[in-house]
This record gives C-alpha cells, structure tokens and sequence, in this order.
C-alpha cells in the first residue's frame, strides 16, 4: 500500500516512521479557514479538507491519504501558531500554571486495489498541564526560536519540556499524530498493514 501523508510536518513524518511507517510527504495547499464548532469538530473539518485536498491530486488504486491538523485549546479558544516573539509571549504565559487541551483531528481516505473508497475521521484529545513559570523563563522560551512554527507556542518533545507537570492522554498527539489510534484506524479502514 502506497501511504501519502497531506502534511509538510517533520513531526509527523518522524512519528510514522517510529511505528514503522515510509509516508510520501505531499502537503495540502488548503486554506485553513474554519466552519465547525469546537476544537474536536475544527480538527476534523481541517483534516478532512487537507485529506481530500491531497486524495484528489493523487492517482492510483491501494493508495492510502492520512490528514491531519492540531490545535492547542486554552480558556475555550485555539491558539495556533505565533506570528512573533510576542505572541509566543503571551501564549506561553496563558498556558503557565494550568491545563490546557491539545486536540488532533485525523482524516483518512483508503482507495482499495479495486478503485473503492473508503474514509473515516477522528479526534484525539490530551491534557496538558504546565507548571508555573517565571516571568524570564516565558520570555528566553519565547525567544529560542522553538515555539514559531508550532501551535500554543511550544514543542513538548523540546525544552518546552522542562515545563509540563503532566499530561493525560496521548503523548504523540500533542506531538502532532496520535500514532497508536492512527493504526487502529488504518487497521480497521485498509486491512493489516506490512511494516
């Protein structure tokens, strides 16, 4: 089966190999406008449209499109990715000394050897919760150049670490893919897989 992931992340990537997934790498080009309620329906909206975006562009049959979007969800609204220091500042002191929810919504179109397609989507949720921070440590973090491309300003697999008191849930999903349920799925939508 040819796997084909609608995502640019390295994250994600290095995620799917650790379960012993090859992905070709083929990035959505969607605009990430949102319609849905929530965060567990905004993941699945996005993923899905990432998904389809890639599905559709992508030819031939046992080809398997896994989209995927994350969001970190704080005091009931999403915090996606800094646009500068300063927002990283400030996202970084909302999550500080409480919990907060990271949500990954993953979609999933299989197209089988005889040409049938078939998808599904899910949502992943995990509770993190962050120590107390100084006001210093929110700014050096906010300045090491780790929390730009990431949603709620931070990598929980980087020094971000330091910080997280702990979490419920999924580690990997806060990473970006939660792999374990990932392979349920793709078990459950496409057969037994060959690792």
């Amino acid at each position: 089966m040819r796997i084909v992931l609608a995502s640019g992340s390295p994250r994600r990537r290095e995620l799917l190999r650790q379960i012993g997934i090859e992905a070709e790498v083929r990035p959505s080009s969607v605009e990430e406008n949102v319609t849905a309620d929530g965060p567990e329906e905004t993941v699945k909206e996005l993923s899905r449209r990432k998904a389809e975006d890639v599905a559709e562009k992508t030819e031939g049959t046992d080809v398997l499109v896994i989209g995927a979007d994350t969001i970190v969800w704080a005091d009931g609204k999403i915090l996606g990715k800094p646009g500068s220091e300063q927002e990283a500042e400030r996202m970084i002191r909302s999550l500080a000394g409480k919990t907060h929810q990271v949500y990954t919504g993953v979609t999933l179109i299989y197209r089988s050897s005889e040409g049938e397609k078939k998808r599904t989507s899910f949502a992943e949720r995990t509770d993190v919760s962050v120590y107390p921070m100084e006001e210093e440590e929110i700014r050096e973090y906010a300045r090491c150049g780790e929390p730009m491309d990431k949603a709620g300003a931070y990598g929980i697999q980087g020094s971000f670490a330091a910080y997280v008191e702990k979490i419920q849930g999924d580690y990997s999903n806060v990473v970006g893919l939660p792999v374990g349920r990932l392979f349920q799925e793709i078990k459950g939508l496409a057969g037994r897989l060959k690792r």
